[in-house]
């Protein structure tokens, strides 16, 4: 059975969650940060995950940050992650969000076996969201079986995109792009310092946090066929990719800084538990943040002129 591809290329940027002073998620702030990255050219949106401390959320900041992001996103699509290890409680965020008016989610289910992931799986695509993401997600493996993921393409309809974050994950685009006959859209996530080689592998989109404006531009120079450029500029950043993706709360930490110093973001604050952000880490950070300010602040100034 022929798919239609769902049509997400480009740089879908994964939202920092903004909270307040006292520790209550900072809606305004969210939406401005969608804004800046609509004025950037994004492609979507997807909130929460990882990257949004998405297991400090509850049930109702969840909803709330999805509707925030729904109000401001206008064609863009919005993703809404569906991560919880229960599937009692998977199903009740699943019917929440739809019920919100988000057709698009994210599953991020837990892996036993195969057997127990196909079932969780069916539990949730049963509630008919328009189009399903799932995250194959595994710093320390491979992550999903190859089998497990075409099965579950071939089976249901609403499942068109797969965002591989394992370790490697060059391999594996690869392999599922072949596998699938290019068919079952694919996107790169942690593996983003490794984004010009996911692009050569013909990765549909990529999905990081923050830097909007680098972001868009990497990539369109890219697939204009402007490789040497695209290259030029990506290196500019991978110091500061080589320092946030140590680990995913350093990544958290860092670039909620970059969004406070941005002026998008009214704190840099963080829910515990998260690993300590110290001062050698600040002290490095702001060195990193004050290049990418100047740098983003070169892109919009060159589109203006351009424009």
């Amino acid at each position: 059975m022929k798919k239609e591809l769902f049509p997400l290329h480009g740089i879908v940027t994964v939202l920092n969650t903004p909270f307040t002073e006292r520790d209550k998620v900072d809606l305004p702030a969210l939406k401005e940060n969608v804004s800046q990255a609509i004025n950037a050219g994004v492609a979507g949106f997807l909130v929460p995950a990882m990257a949004s401390e998405v297991y400090k959320l509850s049930h109702s900041e969840r909803l709330e940050m999805v509707a925030a992001v729904l109000e401001v996103s206008g064609d863009r699509p919005v993703i809404a992650g569906i991560g919880a290890n229960d599937l009692d409680e998977s199903k009740k965020l699943l019917r929440s969000h739809l019920a919100l008016g988000c057709k698009n989610v994210l599953f991020q289910i837990p892996y036993g076996n195969s057997a127990q992931f196909e079932n969780h799986f069916s539990e949730l695509a049963s509630l008919d969201p328009d189009m399903i993401m799932l995250q194959d997600w595994d710093f320390s493996g491979d992550g999903l079986p190859d089998g497990l993921i075409c099965d579950l393409f071939e089976k249901f309809k609403a499942f068109r995109c797969l965002k591989i974050e394992t370790v490697p994950a060059g391999i594996k685009y690869s392999r599922i792009l072949e596998l699938t006959e290019g068919r079952l859209n694919l996107s790169g996530g942690w593996a983003v310092s490794q984004m010009l080689e996911g692009l050569r592998r013909g990765v549909h989109a990529f999905m990081p946090t923050g830097m909007h404006y680098i972001y868009t531009e990497i990539y369109r120079l890219y697939r204009s066929g402007q490789i040497e450029e695209s290259e030029k500029l990506f290196k500019k950043i991978l110091p500061v990719l080589a320092f946030s993706n140590q680990h995913l709360d350093i990544s958290i930490h860092f670039f909620k800084r970059l969004l406070y110093k941005q002026g998008v973001y009214n704190t840099p604050n963080v829910r515990a538990p998260i690993l300590k952000f110290d001062k050698l880490h600040q002290e490095i950070a702001e060195r990193h943040i004050k290049n990418i300010i100047e740098l983003e602040d070169q892109l919009k100034t060159k589109r203006c002129q351009q424009a």
